[in-house]
């Protein structure tokens, strides 16, 4: 029988080298980048139906790791929220902790949910031989040969080229992000492999090993693991003892300590999709080598890309040159395709000069399903309402907006003052300031609302709750 093997997602980050498409509001693990799901999907069901995933993620994202999970399928995951980031050491001890408690030998596959891998059930195989010959004791790293100068990559240097002999090579050393020079070097290598982020162990082995290596990071993690609270079908890390946890990646705090380190190459197709040129190496280019994705057109130009998010913004270009656009509705991104790594830097301008575009989109995500703000004055203030089939708002109500609420698809179920209305589409219920009001969703399809909120103040602040289903303030 082949060894079960658990997956573990690391659902954090923000990725904000794709802005701005990417933002820490709705991070590009959470986005259809290559039309076959989202990133966090297919790392949810690359092995297949086997042991259900655990995924670490963080108070902001839950709801739509929860979501995304449901629509791909996979509804026994098990899902981790961490109080705040601790890079990924403390985040993989932890699911440790979790699947040791129930089994020691536990096989746990650990995968960032914000990499793309066509083959999957190329790379499902590959697990499978990895946990066949998984040694005692032993953690497995996935190589992939590089196929150009990556400044923006780890290395894993094998010893003797990588002549070990068998599928599993032994580990000499790493090295984090190179500088060009030095890429370039490790490219004539064979003993140089990318490091693609995915590890594999036994969990009790792992804590056996961070006994000896991380004392400390295994002590806070366990108690922040054994106190932790069950928040609707999430599990919440203690925060106390998750305050007191070191930050350390996982490579620095056990990879590049352990002994027992072996390596295993993957022959097929990754990417982490980590920047624009990253992105624009996934799609197929023009015989001038122009990249155009949606309502985007070009006259007189070469190795270009032009990206317009919706099909109803019509972006255009004239004679540019290796140039990137990034166009959405809210946000423009113009920039050489050489700089596609400073991204970071501005989003970071951004944010320093308190830019709401840095961070957040112009559709904002909720438990219940997503708003997205249509127009806005000094005195109004405009929104499209989307809820899921089955979910609802929080019983609530606002000192200082009154609220217009017309059906356009679907059906809403209506509490406004001591009066609970159905509404069909073109129907419609006016909400006075300060009345307690909410709007549920009871049908089989997607209700969507166009709210007109009027008055002095439009904040999300401006909330007063009553009842919440989700357990929020």
């Amino acid at each position: 029988m082949m060894p079960q093997i658990t997956p573990v997602i690391l659902c954090g980050g923000s990725g904000e080298r794709l802005w701005p498409l990417s933002r820490k509001s709705y991070p590009k693990q959470f986005l259809d980048l290559i039309g076959e799901g989202s990133l966090f999907q297919q790392a949810a069901t690359r092995l297949g139906h086997g042991a259900a995933p655990v995924v670490i993620t963080g108070d902001d994202y839950r709801f739509i790791a929860r979501q995304q999970l449901q629509e791909a399928g996979v509804s026994d995951a098990k899902v981790m929220i961490e109080p705040e980031g601790k890079n990924t050491a403390p985040a993989i001890l932890a699911a440790a902790c979790h699947l040791a408690s129930r089994d020691p030998a536990s096989i746990m596959l650990v995968m960032p949910s914000d990499h793309y891998i066509p083959d999957a059930s190329a790379f499902a195989a590959m697990a499978e031989e990895a946990a066949t010959h998984l040694g005692k004791g032993q953690i497995i790293c996935f190589g992939i040969k590089p196929d150009r100068p990556e400044t923006g990559y780890g290395y894993i240097r094998l010893v003797d080229g990588g002549d070990g002999g068998g599928a599993i090579m032994p580990v000499k050393a790493f090295t984090e992000k190179p500088d060009a020079e030095t890429a370039e070097a490790f490219i004539e290598d064979d003993s140089y492999l990318w490091n693609a982020g995915i590890f594999m162990m036994r969990a009790g082995e792992l804590l056996g090993l961070a006994a000896e290596l991380q004392p400390e990071m295994l002590d806070a993690t366990r108690r922040a693991v054994a106190n932790s609270a069950k928040d609707l079908d999430f599990l919440r890390l203690d925060p106390a003892a998750w305050s007191e946890v070191p930050s350390e990646s996982f490579d620095y705090a056990f990879m590049e300590k352990g002994q027992e380190i072996g390596c295993m190459a993957f022959s097929g197709a990754w990417s982490d999709l980590g920047d624009w040129q990253a992105m624009a190496r996934e799609h197929e280019a023009d015989g001038a080598g122009n990249i155009l994705h949606g309502a985007a057109h070009q006259i007189d130009s070469e190795n270009s890309l032009l990206w317009a998010a919706k099909d109803s913004q019509v972006l255009t270009g004239i004679g540019l040159e290796n140039i990137m656009v990034i166009a959405m509705c809210d946000a423009v991104l113009v920039a050489d395709r050489s700089r596609a790594q400073d991204v970071k830097a501005v989003v970071a301008k951004l944010k320093k000069n308190d830019i709401d575009q840095a961070v957040s989109r112009e559709r904002e995500n909720r438990p219940w399903g997503w708003f997205e703000t249509i127009a806005r004055g000094e005195t109004f203030h405009a929104k499209i309402l989307h809820v899921h089939p089955g979910e609802r708002l929080s019983l609530q109500s606002h000192q200082h907006r009154s609220e217009h609420w017309v059906v356009v698809k679907g059906f809403a179920t209506v509490v406004c003052g001591n009066k609970e209305l159905t509404l069909k589409p073109n129907e419609s219920v006016y909400i006075h300031v300060g009345e307690k009001h909410q709007l549920r969703n009871e049908g089989a399809v997607e209700l969507e609302i166009i709210e007109v909120q009027t008055g002095s103040y439009f904040g999300e602040d401006d909330i007063e709750r009553y009842e919440d289903v989700y357990g929020r303030d």
